[in-house]
């Protein structure tokens, strides 16, 4: 039993446990190119969150992982095959309710882990902070933790050199043979400020990318997976720890 996975703990455990620091693992299901599995963001999220939360326990961070939310925002994949969709407004209510039951039990800190670019939980927490003025409600995407450039030749944002050498580490045993790999080429839009990030509107994916994947994968490898895997969990159990300890009513100088 790791004691710092709620999954994976008893009740003659967690009775008598106390936490200083909830996190909540959110991925999503869907297509990631040709030969990653539609679980990729949770298995990211799922190994991620259990490395970090061990180097904050070890640190003697009291953190609590709960199970991870395998669906996310993906209205922009309606006719991708079950690729699975939680609106925002779902998402809010998900949240409530989690939160209602970590401030009912005195667990006043929630740290969102976030595994899915379609997430976005800013708008959630600001509103649901006003309705639990007790809980401090964070959330980071680990995904943007760190400089790919460092680790990866290829830069991407789905199903892309960083994803597979991910999965190419963690399961292996998931991923399709490279000969099936798609590239990863997306149709950009046409409009310049969408080009240029300062305007959006939400991709229709299956009219920007052949093969669901956005960056080329054809560099992953299981060593770069691993680097990258270590140096992230790192970052993110640093973050724990330091949300763990924080005194949240004097965090700023």
């Amino acid at each position: 039993m790791k004691p710092y996975l709620l999954a994976e703990s008893n009740w003659g455990y967690i009775k008598d446990a106390r936490f200083e620091l909830a996190v909540l693992p959110w991925g999503a299901t869907e297509a990631h190119n040709y030969h990653l599995p539609y679980a990729t963001d949770i298995i990211e999220a799922d190994t991620i969150a259990a490395e970090a939360a061990r180097i904050a326990w070890d640190k003697g961070a009291k953190v609590i992982v709960l199970p991870t939310i395998p669906f996310g925002v993906n209205t922009g994949q309606s006719d991708i095959l079950l690729d699975m969709n939680l609106n925002p407004s779902t998402q809010l209510a998900i949240l409530r309710d989690v939160i209602t039951v970590l401030n009912r039990q005195g667990i006043h800190k929630l740290l969102i882990l976030n595994s899915h670019g379609g997430n976005d939980f800013r708008p959630l927490i600001r509103e649901l902070g006003l309705e639990f003025p007790k809980m401090f409600l964070s959330m980071c995407n680990w995904y943007q933790s760190l400089d790919k450039k460092q680790f990866f030749d290829n830069m991407g944002d789905h199903a892309d050199e960083m994803e597979t050498s991910l999965l190419l580490y963690l399961r292996p045993e998931l991923v399709a043979p490279k000969e099936q790999w798609g590239d990863g080429a997306e149709r950009k839009n046409k409009i310049g400020a969408f080009r240029e990030g300062w305007a959006w509107a939400e991709r229709k994916w299956s009219k920007i990318s052949a093969d669901t994947g956005v960056g080329d994968p054809s560099a992953a490898t299981k060593e770069k997976g691993e680097k990258y895997f270590k140096a992230v969990s790192g970052k993110v159990g640093n973050l724990l720890y330091d949300l763990a300890k924080a005194d949240t009513s004097d965090l700023y100088a």
